[in-house]
């Protein structure tokens, strides 16, 4: 299945999408294997298709955690001139910069070093405590296309851990849609791309991941007890503003970013220039 959420910020429904691409209205959703079974069992023609284009929010609701494992993926790692790391690099993102797939990102006053990084989210979908490797996968209950915007001056010169340069307002576009696990079939071989100005920046594999989604639910598990709708951003691969030759390249304003992974749809996101948004 393909879930999602859809209308005004603040007001956004729960809905899927068909295999004939419609979008239609499930009322009340849980982000819970039994919640997702019972999904499953309805014919999906049988639901109220939604008119119109609306605005596409976060695809599910109620994250407490929104974790990010840094250097990921050994090519990405040269090209920030750091070694491969012997365990998963842990940071997290705030949950305040959860957005819309498609929606403006504001860099930050005074930001000159705002990045793009293309990457695959993995879904929490029953709580996970010390797992094993091996049932690691059976904890999940899908994945998600996530754009982990990043401001490099704050996260790697201004001291201290990386999470400043990267829980920023807007710095976490997540969906189209959250894709169950039975419909994506192996996550360890999914193609991932990132344009910038039409121009392609990143081109990987999940392939190349050096610590794969099981190993780091199961990592994960033995530091903080993974819950429903908690999100894991798994890395990236190379072509990232900072690593690129031979001088980095950050966006400013009027830049238009567009990303996919195979199986997980498309964002396009026009970063603009920060603004303060009324709650």
């Amino acid at each position: 299945m393909k879930l999602l959420r859809y209308g005004p910020v603040g007001q956004e429904k729960p809905g899927l999408l068909d295999d004939a691409g419609v979008m239609r209205d499930i009322g009340p959703a849980e982000l819970s294997f039994e919640g997702l079974a019972r999904l499953a069992a309805i014919e999906p023609s049988s639901l109220p298709a939604v008119e119109g284009s609306p605005r596409y929010g976060t695809p599910f609701s109620g994250s407490r955690k929104f974790i990010a494992i840094g250097l990921n993926f050994a090519d990405h790692a040269a090209e920030s001139g750091l070694p491969c790391p012997t365990e998963p690099v842990i940071f997290t993102k705030a949950i305040s910069c959860l957005q819309g797939p498609n929606d403006e990102v504001m860099i930050p006053r005074g930001s000159k070093k705002t990045d793009w990084e293309v990457e695959l989210g993995v879904v929490i979908g029953t709580r996970a405590t010390y797992v094993e490797e091996a049932q690691a996968l059976d904890y999940v209950a899908g994945y998600v296309l996530i754009d982990d915007v990043s401001e490099r001056e704050y996260q790697i010169e201004r001291g201290g851990t990386w999470d400043k340069g990267k829980g920023c307002d807007t710095f976490g576009p997540v969906g189209p849609w959250l894709v169950t696990k039975d419909e994506v079939g192996d996550v360890q071989k999914l193609d991932m791309w990132l344009d910038v100005n039409g121009e392609r920046k990143q081109t990987g594999n999940t392939s190349t991941m050096i610590f794969g989604v099981a190993k780091l639910v199961s990592y994960l598990s033995e530091f903080m007890t993974l819950e429903p709708g908690d999100i894991i951003t798994t890395g990236t691969p190379p072509g990232v503003g900072m690593g690129q030759k031979p001088e980095p390249v950050y966006l400013k304003a009027g830049d238009k970013v567009r990303l996919g992974i195979e199986k997980l749809g498309e964002q396009q996101q026009t970063f603009v220039a920060w603004r303060r948004v009324e709650a």
